[in-house]
């Protein structure tokens, strides 16, 4: 049972689920920022949420405000996952965490299809209850509303939720029309029928209408692949994200009106989400930069009772969870990993290395050092280990140079650092056949995250349109 790839996990996500990680955004960078002006005009509906029925609790991180997403498209009926009888099943389910301390947001999308440990629930107006067991994550919602989905979420991931926000993207087209559109590149000509989608190939305006063809399209996509698909929607979550923080709809009245109007017709809140605490988030949204504004899966495999369903890969799995709970993955870029009082005075262009292949890939050592000069790190010579060929990707660095390795290591996806007292200060980086993964921020925002899994920043598209 192999681990699965977080893209091709996410080539499960349904355009709901796309849709509403966009809308996480959306709804955080837009709707929060003025929120507190336009509540009563707009009447935004409240659910009672009971979180001190949780049982034990993960402990809450100064600073960190985690709000549990659900995204449902109730008129799309059964094929998005709602039945009168049952109650709402959420098609999508994400964990937002906002660090209003240091202006940082990590999405975390978790597929609805996994399967996992939904513990014991009350039965009553929202369900019939539950006495606990394996089950599909978003069937928790129909055993006991919010407070069953809520308690499953924090249950698996340890992160401790502050607020929950149920949104019906039925409207999505009209959000995206209420921003006047969204700006994307359309490298090629597409024609997909199925997606009721046709499109010339340049940079161009897209409306509602236009933005759902490409997340549903297969055939406009890489390979007509679900892994070229999720490309495309992310650029489309991006697009979406720059146009309502970087145009003119936060700094126009009558805009923004028409943006919230369209986001909260179908907007529920958990009934502790105060004008208090949204007004906290809507000073700390405002100093947002996109490129702290990071998305990502969390890693699944393989359910082998139905190979329909998956399951948490548990270990890289948990590794981001416990990041995210942290604040770690919202740090400040130079904060001191070690607690520090002083950040470090070193720079890519101070640090001098030699880059060593040991993975056996012809012509990586020069792949890699163009990357690491790109970075402003000084590569002074490329070749195959000699003394030291570790397995694991090392940097090794000579006495007083621990600084400059750090340095070094911070942009590798992977890399242990080692002292060598034979070294001088040139630092030796030796890429290892075991683990070797890349710079850790390489190709227009895209990164790492712990747990080996893929973060895509909203900062920018590097699709190139010309």
């Amino acid at each position: 049972m192999a681990p699965r790839n977080v893209s091709t996990a996410a080539a499960k996500m349904s355009l709901g689920k796309w849709a509403a990680c966009g809308m996480t955004g959306v709804v955080i960078a837009g709707s929060l920022v003025a929120y507190t002006g336009y509540q009563d005009v707009f009447g935004i509906d409240t659910a009672e949420v009971d979180p001190d029925s949780w049982g034990d609790r993960p402990a809450q991180v100064d600073g960190l405000h985690n709000i549990l997403l659900l995204g449902t498209d109730e008129r799309a009926g059964d094929e998005a996952g709602y039945n009168e009888l049952n109650g709402i099943r959420p098609d999508v389910l994400v964990v937002v965490s906002i660090d209003v301390d240091k202006g940082g947001v990590t999405m975390v999308n978790l597929p609805r299809d996994t399967m996992v440990e939904i513990p014991p629930c009350e039965g009553g107006d929202d369900g019939e209850g539950w006495n606990g067991g394996v089950d599909q994550l978003n069937h928790a919602m129909t055993y006991g509303g919010m407070d069953c989905q809520g308690n499953t979420v924090e249950t698996i991931t340890g992160i401790h939720l502050d607020h929950m926000v149920l949104v019906d993207f039925a409207g999505f087209e009209n959000i995206v029309d209420s921003v006047g559109g969204i700006e994307m590149c359309v490298p090629e000509p597409i024609d997909d029928p199925k997606a009721h989608l046709k499109l010339d190939a340049g940079l161009q305006e897209l409306n509602g209408e236009q933005a759902l063809g490409l997340a549903r399209s297969r055939d406009s996509a890489a390979n007509g692949s679900d892994l070229g698909r999720i490309e495309n929607q992310q650029r489309m979550i991006g697009a979406i994200l720059r146009e309502v923080t970087g145009g003119d709809i936060l700094s126009s009245p009558s805009n923004l009106y028409g943006f919230l109007n369209s986001v909260t017709d179908s907007l529920t809140t958990d009934d502790n989400l105060n004008v208090d605490t949204m007004a906290e988030l809507a000073i700390a949204m405002r100093e947002v930069d996109l490129g702290r504004m990071n998305m990502v899966t969390a890693p699944v495999t393989d359910y082998p009772p139905n190979n329909n369903k998956v399951m948490l890969d548990e270990a890289p799995a948990q590794e981001l969870f416990s990041a995210v709970a942290a604040g770690e993955l919202t740090a400040d870029e130079d904060e001191d990993s070690g607690g520090g009082d002083t950040e470090s005075a070193v720079e890519p262009s101070d640090v001098s290395l030699r880059v060593l292949n040991n993975t056996g890939i012809d012509g990586l050592g020069s792949q890699v050092e163009a990357l690491l000069v790109d970075e402003g790190f000084v590569v002074t010579d490329t070749g195959n280990p000699g003394v030291r060929a570790p397995e694991a990707t090392t940097v090794y660095h000579g006495p007083g140079q621990a600084e400059h390795a750090e340095v070094l290591a911070s942009a590798l996806s992977v890399a242990e650092v080692v002292e060598e007292p034979s070294l001088g200060e040139e630092l030796e980086l030796v890429m290892g056949g075991a683990d070797w993964d890349g710079l850790a921020v390489s190709g227009g925002g895209e990164g790492t995250a712990p747990g080996g899994v893929d973060a895509t920043s909203a900062a920018e598209d590097e699709v190139d349109c010309s």
